[in-house]
């Protein structure tokens, strides 16, 4: 059976995945940020969908307005999806901030020293809970032993110690590490995959796929964190400060648009504590 339909287009994708959090960074800053002087941003959202480019009308205007209102001289975002291409970014650029997915924050908080500053409240950007959905399994344990296929994959550490929290390892499954969020839907459609472990995002649009509606969840994780706003171990203490406490400002009046052409709800503090358990198990 094939998939006549794909996943929505670049701009639209991207802001259906969080706009803002595929990977913005930005390209202004010295190492320390003060206010009043321009700051990088990164922002990361793994396996998003849709090109960088297209996205990055709607970064700036996002960045300008959080400049706006944490007193910064400017701050810029540029889209990116690839933990790889963000690290060498990081090494580029040494950004003051950043929004990033939750995966790649557990692996890269210790290299740089992350501390958690908000959340992303965002429509529809995925990674809040992982499902493995099948149609022909029932449960967990008819995925065992058998082909299951997964853009996730690429990060196992996370998968088996966050996703799973010890229910099954990537050695319980043929895994098929595939390299797109449609294509793991198009594999277990198809019946090349006996089942798919997918996000939340994926999930909901796994029903308008063609025959999409045949595969259903067999298994869930908990309900996991969502988006980091974090400062890097480099960033002045009292920027980091001044920006923690205006993040809720940043989605309001003059940037619901910019925000909602994202697709942020809204912005808000955090602390460490707030992603402690998921450290943990990390």
């Amino acid at each position: 059976m094939s998939v006549r339909r794909t996943i929505p287009s670049a701009a639209a994708s991207l802001v259906l995945s969080l706009a803002v959090g595929t990977g913005a960074a930005t390209t202004l800053t010295p190492r320390t940020a003060h206010a009043g002087e321009k700051v990088n941003v990164l922002v990361l959202k793994e396996h998003g969908v849709g090109s960088a480019s297209s996205a990055q009308s709607f970064i700036d205007r996002l960045m300008g307005r959080m400049a706006a209102v944490s007193g910064f001289e400017g701050a810029s975002g540029k889209y990116q999806t690839s933990r790889r291409t963000a690290a060498a970014w990081i090494d580029e650029h040494d950004p003051a901030f950043g929004i990033i997915s939750l995966a790649a924050f557990l692996a890269l908080r210790g290299k740089h020293d992350l501390s958690v500053i908000g959340k992303v409240d965002v429509s529809s950007a995925g990674g809040r809970q992982y499902h493995l959905v099948s149609g022909s399994a029932k449960d967990l344990a008819g995925c065992k032993g058998k082909k299951v296929a997964s853009d996730h994959f690429d990060d196992e550490r996370f998968v088996e110690k966050v996703v799973a929290r010890g229910e099954f390892k990537l050695d319980d499954f043929d895994a098929d590490k595939t390299r797109r969020p449609v294509q793991t839907l198009k594999a277990v459609i198809e019946g090349e995959a006996t089942c798919a472990l997918v996000d939340d995002a994926q999930l909901e649009y796994l029903a308008k796929l063609d025959g999409g509606s045949k595969v259903k969840s067999v298994w869930k994780s908990k309900e996991l964190p969502p988006m980091v706003v974090v400062a890097f171990g480099t960033a002045d203490k009292q920027t980091a400060a001044k920006l923690k406490k205006n993040l809720g400002k940043v989605c309001e009046g003059a940037g619901k648009t910019p925000c909602a052409e994202v697709g942020i709800r809204s912005l808000g503090a955090a602390s460490d504590a707030d992603y402690a358990t998921v450290v943990k198990a990390y």
